[in-house]
C-alpha cells in the first residue's frame, strides 16, 4: 500500500510540475499579446485623439502624462479665456502636431519614445 501511495504522490508532484511550466508558458504568451497589443493601441488612441481633442490634453492623459495634460487643458481654457483664444488655438495646434507625428512613428518607435522613453512633448 505503501508503493501505490509513493507512485500516487509522485504522480501528484509531476502533475504539478507539468501545470507550473504550462501556466508560466501562458503567462508569458499573455504578457507579449498585452504589450503588443498595448503599445499598437496607445499609438492610435494617442494619435487620433491629439488630432481631434488635443487642446484639452486628452492624449497626454493616455501616455499617462498628467501634469502635461493639465497644461495643455489650463492653456485651453484659462489662457485662451484671458487671450480671447489665441492660447487655445496655440494648444490645439500642438494637440494636431502631436497626433500626426504620433501616426507616422513606426509601432517600435513610438513605444520606445513616448512609453519606454517618458518624452512628454513632441
Amino acid at each position: 500500500m505503501s508503493e501505490e501511495k509513493k507512485d500516487f504522490g509522485d504522480k501528484a508532484e509531476e502533475a504539478a510540475k507539468d501545470f507550473k511550466e504550462e501556466a508560466k508558458k501562458t503567462a508569458d504568451e499573455f504578457k507579449e499579446g498585452i504589450q503588443s497589443a498595448g503599445g499598437d493601441n496607445k499609438k492610435i488612441l494617442a494619435g487620433i485623439l491629439a488630432i481631434l481633442l488635443g487642446g484639452f490634453g486628452v492624449h497626454k492623459f493616455i501616455l499617462g502624462y498628467n501634469k502635461e495634460g493639465f497644461i495643455l487643458l489650463g492653456v485651453t481654457i484659462i489662457l485662451g479665456a484671458i487671450t480671447c483664444g489665441i492660447g487655445a488655438s496655440a494648444a490645439w495646434i500642438i494637440g494636431l502636431v502631436e497626433g500626426i507625428i504620433y501616426l507616422t512613428k513606426s509601432d517600435e518607435e513610438f513605444y520606445n519614445t513616448y512609453q519606454v522613453g517618458n518624452k512628454p512633448w513632441f
